[in-house]
């Protein structure tokens, strides 16, 4: 009978630690971000006190008194600890929160321009300033210090301020890549100087461009500045099919992804000067006119490559990398990134 006691208290004791151990990992759980956090603390705090209970309890069935006394002071303890855990890990929590709302107020302010708030998702990243310099023929240079973050639905929004010398070389974002240097799948949001502000979309299926769709910002938003060193905010919303983009908190269009590439627009071409005397309105008014032709033809052969492409390869990409960007037609694009971030919206 003795042995039978012994071996029920000891049973009794492993049972006991399992509960403890159980409420312990409850109480990590409860100190997140649930949203049920002050139901989740009072049951934390019942809890820690019938823990206790419990424990005086069983031993107060023996009939050793010193293992009763010993019951009692244990309990006590026990519920001690997880009371001074559980009150340092709320302070914790509360201070993270404290600080996390803080860091996040000017994005959480920034939202309604795109139709959003602050319950719509949370804070992917909010990213230090970035110059990015691009040099040579159709170069690329990328720039994220968190590239371990993917996302499916965001905004993803920065200050760009831009330095380029050709109407095709511009700034923007690469989003939902699949990472591959050599022939990636991905989508991009480039702007360019060209005709006073062009924003491109593409993608490319195995590193072919294989969509693209074409916005001019000014016949939305009117304070698009196109000159050197000028700094627009340009904005993504990408919830799902749906791309949506936004220039100085204007939106100048979006792009159905599953949709094909739609015949480039372009806008009027450039004006003589009145006066044909004037030599250097003239020589300015001829070099505008070279550039618009280039640039023009340059359009319809990668209409003709999207489209072509695109009936092969379906490019509709759900998921992956984020990205800022510069690219270059040549020569130098210096493109720096400000107030930039990543929200991530609830599915």
């Amino acid at each position: 009978m003795r042995l039978f006691n012994k071996k029920t208290n000891h049973y009794k004791q492993i049972m006991y630690r399992l509960l403890l151990l159980s409420i312990l990992t409850l109480l990590v759980q409860g100190c997140g971000t649930n949203p049920q956090s002050a139901s989740s603390d009072a049951t934390l705090t019942a809890l820690s006190q019938a823990i206790a209970g419990t424990a005086t309890a069983e031993k107060a069935n023996s009939s050793n008194a010193g293992e009763l006394a010993t019951a009692q002071a244990e309990a006590t303890r026990q519920g001690e600890e997880i009371s001074a855990t559980q009150t340092a890990q709320l302070a914790n929590r509360d201070g993270s929160k404290l600080a996390t709302a803080t860091i996040a107020a000017p994005i959480i302010a920034e939202l309604p321009s795109y139709g959003l708030n602050a319950s719509s998702g949370k804070v992917g990243w909010i990213h230090n300033p970035v110059t990015l310099e691009a040099v040579g023929e159709q170069q690329f240079a990328y720039g994220n210090d968190y590239m371990n973050i993917t996302a499916r639905n965001f905004v993803l929004a920065a200050d760009i301020t831009w330095n380029t010398k050709y109407g095709e070389a511009g700034c923007g974002f690469m989003f939902r890549s699949d990472g591959d240097q050599q022939k990636p799948n991905q989508y991009m949001v480039i702007a360019t100087r060209f005709a006073n502000g062009r924003v491109i979309f593409t993608a490319l299926a195995d590193g072919e461009l294989a969509n693209i769709h074409d916005f001019y910002p000014k016949y939305e938003d009117r304070s698009f500045q196109a000159q050197n060193d000028t700094t627009n905010r340009i904005a993504l919303v990408a919830r799902d099919n749906l791309i949506e983009i936004y220039t100085n908190y204007v939106k100048i269009g979006e792009v159905d992804t599953t949709q094909p590439p739609q015949p480039m627009t372009m806008p009027a071409t450039p004006v003589p000067p009145i006066d044909t005397s004037n030599t250097a309105a003239q020589s300015f008014y001829e070099e505008q006119k070279a550039v618009y032709k280039q640039i023009s033809e340059q359009a319809q052969q990668n209409f003709q490559i999207a489209k072509s492409n695109y009936m092969k390869s379906n490019p509709v990409f759900t998921d992956g990398f984020l990205s800022m960007l510069a690219l270059t037609q040549g020569g130098q694009t210096v493109c720096k990134f400000d107030n930039a971030w990543l929200w991530l919206l609830e599915p």
